[in-house]
């Protein structure tokens, strides 16, 4: 006879856990989550803050410079994450520390050696162009590594799991701005603001290393590239590509159309800017955390990723419908004469966005699974549609019509991404699921 037991002396099973394990797992994503936010929600502030001063203080002309080397900048940048931190945050998010430390050394050092690289260029074209744009240039050149190295030690920390050092990485490069911007202004140049920036960026790439405890490897960054080049050059092309379609549509909008209508679809992005920054927050994390997933419960992720798209898809179109309540009055406040252009452009603006995204979700899971063939497949139709639609519905009718292709292609494009997450995790679980022999 079995002897009975009392609520006391139960022994416990492993299902009395799992509630407050999964509890514990969830408040760590929400934790992981929230640092992300905070981080680009600093680094947007900042941004925000730089071009605001630099405006005010040089003028429209000078200011055209500046921007020209911003651009510039983020070209580089994204070369930098494809070729460096996107494979570290893939392939080295929730690993032992020793792995992580030795993998961002030489992720570091790659960014590092992309930034010296490039900055050569620029030093080298600046030095071609000469006049006002040559010395911007030149400056560029000199800081790119430092703003490359600041950008590393971001992806780092989060595929850490410890966004709140790269919170404080940002803050700190916010605080050194200050004293920077207000010398850069008594110089009153363009080369002194791209100096104050960069020089700002180096010291909070130098916090990074004591943060990380982490010296740069940038002897391993070939080895870095060599080794990760099977998803390092499908993410260069990825980035590059999304930028790119960006800037063309921009163009050919003005082309066709107008300045004006660039001025109204800029307008119309700046009403949706604080749900960008909450996206552009969130793609710190997602990669990794959808890592996480990945090796703890592969099972979950394309869950995961459904939230996660779906969630953003919800968020956009409430943003949205708040902007539709939004007075006239108060939209001129913040936009002055552009609201009458931008206001036409919330509906399809919104609706693109949130087909942005649905997809964004899905590329999370594509990248976690390494499947970079996939996902580059997937980002160079989405550009291309993004292109096709955006010009094309210019071309039939004008501005709004451009509003309208470009939602029309995100969607499409969200729609692909979605099939390409199926067919990845379909592929995924096969060939995790050993074979099993009948005799």
């Amino acid at each position: 006879m079995t002897p009975m037991t009392t609520e006391g002396d139960r022994t416990p099973t492993p299902a009395d856990g799992a509630g407050p394990a999964r509890r514990t797992a969830k408040r760590a994503l929400v934790g992981r989550l929230s640092w992300g936010l905070a981080d680009q929600a600093a680094s947007s502030m900042t941004n925000f803050a730089v071009g605001i001063y630099v405006a005010r203080s040089l003028g429209l002309s000078a200011f055209g410079v500046f921007s020209l080397a911003w651009l510039t900048y983020g070209v580089v940048l994204n070369v930098s994450r494809g070729l460096a931190t996107d494979p570290l945050v893939v392939r080295f998010s929730g690993v032992p520390t020793a792995s992580w430390r030795a993998a961002s050394a030489r992720s570091s050092g790659a960014a590092l050696g992309v930034g010296a690289a490039l900055g050569a260029v620029c030093l080298l074209v600046g030095l071609g162009l000469g006049g006002r744009v040559g010395p911007a240039f030149v400056c560029l050149g000199a800081v790119l590594p430092a703003l490359l190295l600041q950008d590393a030690w971001r992806f780092a920390f989060f595929a850490a799991g410890d966004g709140r050092k790269a919170f404080l990485n940002d803050l700190v490069w916010g605080v050194a701005l200050v004293p920077a911007m207000l010398v850069a202004a008594r110089v009153d140049t363009v080369a002194a603001f791209v100096l104050a920036w960069g020089v700002s960026a180096a010291v909070a790439a130098v916090y990074g290393c004591f943060q990380s405890g982490i010296r740069p490897r940038l002897t391993q960054a070939r080895g870095w590239l060599r080794e990760q080049r099977d998803l390092g050059y499908r993410y260069l092309v990825e980035n590059v590509s999304l930028s790119g379609a960006s800037q063309l549509r921009a163009y050919g909008l003005g082309v066709i159309v107008g300045v004006g209508a660039v001025g109204a679809v800029r307008g119309a992005e700046l009403l949706l800017g604080p749900f960008l920054a909450l996206l552009m927050g969130l793609s710190l994390v997602t990669v990794a955390e959808a890592a996480r997933v990945l090796r703890q419960a592969p099972h979950r992720l394309g869950k995961f990723c459904l939230y996660l798209g779906g969630g953003q898809a919800a968020a956009a179109l409430l943003w949205g419908a708040a902007l539709l309540l939004m007075p006239d009055r108060a939209g001129e406040f913040v936009l002055g004469d552009v609201w009458n252009s931008a206001s036409q452009l919330i509906v399809p603006a919104t609706l693109g966005v949130a087909g942005a995204g649905l997809g964004s979700g899905a590329a999370a899971g594509l990248r976690a699974l390494a499947a970079a063939r996939r996902s580059l497949r997937c980002q160079l139709f989405a550009s291309a549609c993004y292109v096709g639609g955006g010009l094309g519905g210019a071309a039939v009718a004008g501005t709004v019509g451009s509003a309208w292709g470009v939602a029309a292609a995100t969607v499409c494009a969200s729609a692909v991404w979605w099939l390409q997450l199926r067919s990845a995790l379909r592929e995924h679980h096969h060939n995790s699921v050993p074979e099993v022999r009948t005799s």
